[in-house]
């Protein structure tokens, strides 16, 4: 259908939206053109309509539900010894974070008893994740920025090298580098092989020294700057209408984080900083993640030091289908994951799987701002923007 024969209201196509120009305010031309789902920055799996006066983007209308993954519905389908491997593969690069908001829940509900072994487990590998997730983002954040940083592909291909040194520490774990059934209700299912923590260790001492090398290049450089300093503001206030969380809200300046603020699996016990920002733009964005880098590294150095020795499961040998009940009740559980809070909302019919789950993804939650903060700035500013978001659109459609 041309754009002269579309709907009121109706939304462009693929096609047609490349074509259709009205004129905008001030007899300026408007454009209406799409930005993704293949463009790179988009990663094949969400898409922008873009309207635009020249340069200027004036209108956002984000698209997303490309892959389908029901995942809330497998959730009242499968048990509680199953769903874990599924919870993983909403946030896929960070699986160690989402198994354990869903195991918590169970957990509340069942008020199931996790040995204090097994709870600094837990965070070790969330700390770990949350690095490698950290490194993710940075990587192919530049990447997307392009060659215009005189680097961006540098700073990938570093990033992805200390990456993989992490993964290998997973695969070591658990025999796998991306998906991996650690968590179970009661505990973890695997423990710390012989000599691991002496690897996580100088892991970990590898990654913080690198740190310092991704600042230099990234903060000695102009361009930059300039591509993030001062571009797709969140304000606080903003950011607190819209409800954004992890670094989009602490870049704005305010200082919250669920492992201060509602601690869990004795989150209390370690000490670390909660890095804030008050600019609100891709840059502070950008700090806070460097800042917690540094911070989750922290976190793993005391978890190691302290690891208690015991049990790491109150259910032990519990892996086999159906094994698990858990007595009627609903809970809200939430974790700090990379990119926010990540909430669980179970309702337990007294059976060995859920009645009903609903899941809160921190990238879903975060994306209602793309619309708020993208008018105003340049087509080239929404690869900027998009990425200091951090979305991962496994845990955006339902």
């Amino acid at each position: 259908m041309s754009s002269e024969g579309a709907m009121p209201g109706a939304r462009p196509g693929l096609a047609e939206a490349h074509k259709v120009i009205e004129l905008g305010y001030g007899g300026n031309e408007r454009f209406v053109m799409n930005m993704g789902p293949q463009h790179p920055s988009a990663h094949g799996v969400f898409r922008m309509i873009l309207t635009l006066e020249g340069e200027i983007i004036v209108g956002v209308d984000p698209i997303i539900g490309y892959l389908h993954r029901c995942h809330e519905k497998l959730g009242e389908a499968l048990t509680y010894v199953q769903y874990p491997t599924i919870a993983s593969k909403t946030d896929y690069v960070a699986a160690m974070t989402s198994e354990l908001t869903y195991v918590l829940a169970a957990e509340r509900i069942g008020q199931v008893e996790v040995p204090r072994r097994a709870q600094y487990l837990r965070v070790l590998v969330a700390e770990l994740q949350r690095v490698a997730s950290h490194l993710l983002w940075l990587g192919t954040w530049c990447l997307d920025m392009g060659g215009a940083l005189g680097g961006g592909a540098t700073v990938f291909l570093y990033c992805f090298r200390e990456r993989e040194m992490v993964l290998d520490l997973f695969e070591a774990l658990t025999g796998a580098r991306l998906l991996y059934g650690f968590h179970q209700v009661g505990g973890t299912r695997y423990d710390l092989p012989e000599g691991w923590t002496g690897a996580c260790r100088e892991t970990v001492d590898h990654i913080d020294r690198r740190i310092d090398e991704y600042e230099a290049l990234l903060e000695e450089n102009a361009i930059f700057k300039v591509r993030t300093q001062g571009v797709g503001v969140i304000s606080r206030e903003l950011a607190m209408d819209v409800g954004v969380a992890g670094p989009l809200l602490r870049g704005s300046g305010i200082a919250f984080d669920l492992r201060r603020h509602d601690p869990y699996s004795s989150y209390e016990e370690f000490d670390f900083r909660v890095p804030v920002e008050a600019a609100g733009d891709c840059y502070a964005r950008y700090r806070v993640r460097m800042q917690e880098f540094r911070e989750s590294i922290r976190i793993v150095h005391q978890v190691l030091e302290r690891l208690p020795a015991g049990p790491i499961s109150s259910r032990p040998g519990v892996k086999s289908v159906g094994q698990v009940k858990i007595p009627k009740g609903e809970t809200y559980s939430r974790v700090e994951g990379p990119r926010g809070e990540v909430g669980c909302y179970l309702v337990s019919d007294g059976g060995t799987k859920p009645y009903r789950m609903k899941w809160r993804g921190a990238s879903f939650s975060n994306l209602a701002v793309i619309g708020h903060i993208l008018p105003g700035h340049k087509v080239a500013d929404a690869v900027a923007i998009l990425g200091s978001v951090d979305p991962v659109f496994g845990e955006v459609d339902r």
